[in-house]
């Protein structure tokens, strides 16, 4: 444990209460930069892509590489059955939703295209903050998020290949790449600081979930700063179907966990896992592999408010409601 000053315990303090309301900080964003544009706008494509990696790369602070490990062997029943919660519910789910909004006349193919990508992604990392506050099983959530996201360097191009790919080309050799460049190179470089400076990065580590709060942030609204008139023209349409696409995760993540036996505790986590996906992923591999269609944002920009205000009302009754330990 690091010993911290007075002053680094309060700032460290505040990080935390700060950090703890991501969800309103993400609603924030997208309400200000639809209305205000020009706040965002200085935060481009570029300080996006670094600003998503260095999202990861904090992720990576708080592993070591033995933990790494560890997730594929500590709890391996549980870590599968996350998984395949994970890449299955918002894949189907986000399949069919897609090949609906397709069919219908006066929706752009584009924003199907988004709805599919958006079921694609790995778990978010906003998902261990909304499984804290629930009260969920935090070990599994840290680990599901963290295998998920390693694994995203082959399921995400495989999938959106396969899902998209009924819709528009796809280079999944492309994808693969990006995932690789936005997501492991930045996780194992978190890691290896943490892995070989552990006394410094103890310190760092206490504000980077407040840092990548901000970041976070400054993502979403800069993605719906620089496509407001696709934001606002996506119609009702767009906006249910990523409503009724991460609700469907959080009910099925839960529904399905509780009648395999679990126990509440994990089947909150399950539910928080599989409702809440890697938006900012999304929308950066939008920005970067459908750059043509500039509507593919659209649908990405909106998961990020959604499974952020779904969750953040989820984990808030769970908080109000289950007793600790339950």
């Amino acid at each position: 444990m690091v010993a911290l000053s007075p002053l680094e315990r309060q700032l460290a303090a505040f990080c935390a209460f700060f950090t703890r309301l991501f969800p309103l900080w993400v609603i924030l964003a997208a309400v200000s930069a639809f209305h205000a544009p020009q706040l965002y706008l200085w935060f481009d494509n570029t300080c996006i892509t670094y600003g998503l990696m260095f999202v990861m790369a904090g992720m990576g602070l708080t592993l070591t590489f033995s933990e790494i490990i560890s997730v594929f062997t500590k709890q391996p029943q549980l870590l599968l059955l996350g998984m395949v919660l994970q890449y299955t519910i918002l894949p189907i789910f986000g399949y069919f939703i897609s090949r609906y909004l397709a069919a219908q006349p006066g929706i752009a193919p584009g924003l199907a295209v988004g709805v599919a990508l958006v079921s694609c992604m790995p778990g978010g990392t906003a998902s261990n903050i909304v499984a804290y506050i629930a009260k969920g099983d935090m070990p599994l959530s840290i680990m599901m998020t963290t295998a998920s996201t390693l694994m995203a360097i082959f399921t995400t191009p495989l999938l959106t290949s396969l899902l998209v790919g009924t819709l528009v080309p796809v280079d999944p050799r492309a994808m693969f790449l990006s995932v690789l460049q936005l997501v492991l190179a930045p996780v194992l470089a978190g890691t290896a600081m943490n892995q070989f400076f552990p006394a410094a990065v103890a310190r760092v580590k206490l504000y980077t979930p407040f840092l990548a709060t901000v970041v976070v942030f400054l993502i979403v609204g800069s993605m719906i700063a620089s496509n407001v008139a696709v934001v606002a023209s996506s119609g009702a349409a767009i906006i249910a179907s990523v409503f009724v696409l991460h609700s469907t995760g959080f009910m099925l993540g839960y529904a399905l966990s509780k009648a395999l036996g679990l126990s509440d505790r994990i089947a909150r986590t399950n539910s928080i896992e599989v409702g809440m996906q890697s938006s900012a992923l999304a929308a950066v591999l939008a920005k970067v592999h459908f750059a043509a269609d500039p509507v593919v944002v659209a649908p990405c920009v909106l998961s990020a408010c959604t499974h952020a205000t779904v969750g953040s009302l989820l984990a808030g009754y769970w908080a109000a409601t289950v007793k600790d330990g339950d």
